[in-house]
């Protein structure tokens, strides 16, 4: 996901893609899967986990971020967004809270959405004095441009995303064309993934924008930079994300919080162990990113990805669920 643009806005559509056994303690319950592999997966691991668990009728519907939260403030359902990107649609979740409508559950990524520029890790390892946008600039020799080895290279992702505009920003913030470095513009999605195994498989040094959680950085190594310098939000609003700004200055970059919600009459009608449960559901994005890996790897859908979390991670998820939960999941596996 992308900050500012990460989000394309589409109508919901209310098609079910999975049900559930007969309910129990929990009664029906409506979960939006968004169209993004990381929020597919966890959808389906708790349809697979209040179904089996607390004995819910669940219904797993698509959705996307800003209809899907939309729909839960005006008109009440669906009853779960396992992974809202809540910092994009900062007045409608304020309404839907204040008016009573809405629920804030666990924070989904526990260590927040992170993007910014990275780094593959041998070359950390190799260079540790590079640790920052600043180090990393002084050394275009160890991040070459494949068309002029002579110059530095800084990737891009596809026009139209928040990142992209942030990066360019920063392009000039950090002065990188002064330090010898060309900004690359990648063309796409696929481009910029490419770029990033291209330099995996040859060991070459790579320089660019990317986020987590994504299944990219569940398959390379890569590590972040720190921006050297405090965030700055008044000075992110007023430059660092706007296209046309001409003076943007060095910053952070703040990470998206992703949080589960829900409606407001869902949480007071469920079983107590049910809202329990959505208030301690949560992972890192080490967590996912190694799942969305395996997932790509094995072309594996949302419900493949549930089945094989629960069998290889039974240390995390038992720590969210009751001891009586726990036991019924272990015997639907």
């Amino acid at each position: 996901m992308k900050r500012t643009t990460k989000a394309t806005i589409l109508a919901l559509g209310f098609s079910a893609v999975g049900t559930a056994a007969m309910a129990q303690d929990c009664g029906e319950v409506t979960i939006a899967s968004m169209n993004w592999q990381s929020a597919e997966v966890l959808a389906a691991l708790d349809a697979f986990i209040l179904r089996e668990g607390y004995g819910c009728d669940t219904n797993v519907i698509s959705g996307d971020t800003v209809p899907t939260i939309t729909s839960m403030v005006e008109r009440g359902a669906p009853d779960i967004a396992p992974e809202g990107w809540i910092d994009l649609v900062p007045e409608l979740l304020n309404r839907g809270l204040d008016e009573g409508r809405l629920v804030a559950a666990a924070v989904a990524i526990s260590d927040g959405a992170v993007q910014g520029w990275w780094i593959p890790k041998y070359v950390a390892d190799a260079h540790p004095d590079v640790k920052t946008i600043d180090d990393a600039l002084k050394h275009p020799e160890l991040f070459p441009d494949a068309e002029d080895p002579s110059k530095g290279a800084v990737y891009n992702g596809q026009q139209g995303w928040g990142g992209t505009l942030v990066t360019t920003q920063f392009y000039k913030a950090y002065e990188a064309e002064e330090a010898g470095f060309k900004l690359i513009d990648t063309g796409s999605s696929a481009g910029l993934d490419g770029s990033i195994a291209r330099a995996y498989e040859r060991q070459e040094g790579w320089l660019g924008y990317y986020w987590s959680p994504t299944a990219l950085l569940g398959r390379y190594e890569m590590v972040k930079l720190d921006h050297g310098v405090p965030l700055n939000e008044e000075e992110w609003k007023r430059c660092n994300s706007v296209a046309d700004c001409p003076d943007p200055q060095r910053n952070d970059w703040p990470s998206d919080t992703v949080q589960t919600l829900v409606t407001a009459d869902f949480a007071k009608r469920v079983d107590p162990g049910v809202m329990e449960y959505l208030n301690k559901r949560a992972w890192t994005n080490a967590t996912v990113n190694a799942l969305m890996a395996w997932m790509t790897d094995n072309q594996a859908t949302g419900e493949d990805g549930t089945v094989y979390f629960l069998q290889n991670n039974e240390e995390i998820w038992t720590e969210w669920v009751t001891p009586e939960a726990a036991e019924k999941i272990k015997s639907a596996l």
